[in-house]
């Protein structure tokens, strides 16, 4: 048995290569935020996680520059080491702030900070619990973890209790949720989630990945729904709202503390570089300075989510501007990709087993730099493309 026999035998990627439908992967020319160019093609980006267009906000590009010229390009290092500058904890003071939390701690990638969280915090007295629709780091992070991993239908909170009830009540229980999901776009019901933590004795994590910047004034889930002091942990990301690249997690502070000397992927990864520290301290700046982009992003996404339900498109359970397309089919799906960005739209198909099987959809997301006009265009193209191949 050759281990590399699997990779022989792995075709379906060159299968649809070949046939021209291959969706991943695209290397675009240019990504001016809104639109993109991919082959001297031009799209209109209804597909990015750039919520409130701050890759070419000025002053966060400029922040970058000037980390660069200061700092150079990498610190070289782990956190744990070298790696750590007066930018990466001026950085975890402002996010603290930001979230309503005693400490933050910034982490090279948003997977790495879940991955480093959960498998520090969940050891073998304890129990991780999932909800059947959280991301792929999540998972992967209760995988690392030396505990148990349980998991429940997505946002029932019957199922939640069911499952909490089963555990015994000598062991530490930590919850892990995302805010705002970002396949379909809804939100957890965390005044819920919160009332069976204390029911149960369980903490409460939420990964506000795609909630930063964009709910509760952009202080994310817990903010959206005034929670915040009973959110134990809340995870972000920068390589969405903060236009940079990078995690980090808040919470108490001796939470924090600890999580900072058990954390895996942090202790043996190099810290993010300066440019990407600075970035994200622009964009949160702008966030304080600027806040009719979060206002804006809403807006956009209230306005499509109202047109796709006008005009007949299953949206799911959406509130936010994450608006899924929802189909329920691999290969109809991505027939509606393809003829969507030739005519000049840019989104994201997403098959089972990313999504359960019949909730194949085209993932939608929209920015707070998008124009009236790169709208209704966009849903002029949504309305051809859907009566073309049946969809409405």
């Amino acid at each position: 048995m050759d281990i590399f026999d699997k990779c022989h035998k792995y075709t379906i990627a060159k299968e649809a290569m070949a046939g021209g439908y291959y969706p991943y992967f695209i290397p675009l020319t240019d990504n001016e935020g809104s639109e993109a160019v991919f082959q001297g093609h031009r799209l209109i980006m209804c597909g990015s996680n750039n919520y409130l267009g701050l890759t070419t906000h000025p002053k966060v590009r400029q922040a970058a520059i000037d980390a660069i010229s200061r700092f150079g390009t990498s610190c070289t290092g782990s956190r744990f080491l070298n790696g750590t500058l007066e930018l990466h904890e001026q950085l975890e003071g402002e996010l603290a702030q930001w979230t309503g939390k005693e400490a933050a701690l910034v982490f090279s990638t948003g997977m790495q900070t879940n991955l480093g969280v959960i498998s520090a915090m969940v050891t073998h007295d304890d129990v991780v619990v999932l909800d059947k629709q959280d991301h792929a780091s999540i998972v992967d992070g209760a995988k690392l973890a030396w505990g148990e991993t349980k998991r429940y239908r997505h946002n029932d909170m019957a199922d939640l209790e069911r499952v909490l009830s089963k555990i015994p009540s000598e062991k530490g229980i930590l919850i892990v949720v995302d805010g705002l999901y970002s396949m379909e776009g809804d939100i957890a019901p965390l005044p819920e989630i919160i009332a069976l933590c204390r029911k149960y004795g369980a903490r409460l994590m939420v990964d506000d990945a795609h909630a930063m910047g964009v709910l509760g004034g952009g202080h994310g889930s817990a903010a959206h729904f005034d929670v915040t002091q009973d959110t134990d942990l809340i995870m972000g990301t920068f390589s969405k709202s903060f236009a940079s690249l990078g995690g980090f997690i808040a919470g108490d502070e001796p939470v924090i503390h600890y999580i900072k000397h058990h954390a895996r992927s942090l202790i043996f990864s190099a810290s993010i570089p300066p440019s990407n520290a600075a970035a994200a301290l622009a964009a949160l700046e702008v966030m304080r300075e600027e806040p009719e982009r979060i206002q804006r992003v809403n807006a956009n996404g209230a306005y499509i989510r109202k047109e796709l339900r006008r005009l007949g498109f299953d949206i799911g359970a959406s509130t936010t501007p994450v608006v899924p397309i929802i189909i329920g089919d691999d290969m109809r799906t991505i027939f509606a990709w393809k003829a969507l960005f030739e005519a000049g739209v840019f989104v994201n198909p997403v098959l089972s087993p990313a999504v359960p099987e019949g909730r194949q959809l085209l993932r939608t997301s929209y920015m707070a730099t998008h124009t009236d006009d790169q709208l209704n265009r966009v849903l002029e193209i949504y309305e051809r493309v859907g009566k073309q191949i049946g969809l409405i």
